[in-house]
């Protein structure tokens, strides 16, 4: 492949100012020669390019062809698809626990609860010793390790993290939610895993069900 992209000839592109060269990668093969590159406006999509690029003074070699006219952005993954998320988590293993356990977990194996709730809704009530970072935001410009650096900065990777938010969500499917239901707990354990982390559990229920049964909980003074 290396070879045949050598032998044909870049396509530039002249400007106002001065000459730019197009990026394209030349593949060929026994139906011809195709070039993976940018958008090209007045080409479609897996079309032969003959003669000229428009505003191009450079003739393009006939046979090669666009394998795509046109890309979308990328999405961050924090905006990824729900059904996604939940097949990375179920593939890394990351498992749901009640309320009790996690308490159980919290007191006697060292684990740390994650509660990626706002602040102001922390300040009301939360387990103690957990620790408040909002990692689950959708901010389009951040990656995972943007999102997740928060946490970096109080836990290793290695850390035992049981991450809760107000509803919990869920993975388990249902009848009427086949892919089980997001939540911002899963969000961020989605972004957790992805940046590297090895130990992350999940709240079933939520810290709802955690108030509701009446465990442990401390609040801080405005």
């Amino acid at each position: 492949m290396a070879a045949a992209a050598a032998a044909l000839p870049s396509i530039s592109s002249p400007t106002s100012s001065s000459s730019t060269t197009t990026t394209a990668f030349i593949h060929s093969s026994k139906t011809g020669a195709r070039a993976y590159g940018p958008s090209f406006s007045n080409v479609r999509s897996y079309g032969t390019l003959k003669g000229r690029l428009p505003n191009s003074h450079k003739a393009i070699p006939g046979g090669i062809k666009i394998l795509c006219a046109a890309t979308k952005p990328a999405k961050s993954p924090a905006e990824e698809e729900w059904k996604v998320k939940r097949e990375l988590l179920l593939q890394k293993k990351v498992r749901s626990v009640e309320v009790k356990e996690a308490l159980r977990l919290q007191k006697e194996n060292n684990f740390v609860i994650l509660d990626v709730r706002p602040e102001a809704e922390f300040k009301k009530g939360h387990a103690p010793g957990a620790i408040n970072v909002q990692i689950y935001r959708l901010i389009k410009e951040w990656t995972a390790w943007d999102i997740a650096r928060p946490v970096d900065s109080k836990l290793g990777k290695d850390a035992k993290i049981i991450v809760a938010c107000s509803a919990g969500g869920t993975m388990k499917p249902s009848q009427n939610l086949p892919q089980g239901q997001q939540s911002r707990s899963l969000i961020a354990a989605y972004l957790l895993v992805l940046n590297g982390y090895k130990n992350v559990f999940h709240l079933e229920g939520g810290l709802y069900t955690w108030f509701k049964e009446g465990l442990p909980a401390e609040a801080e003074e405005e």
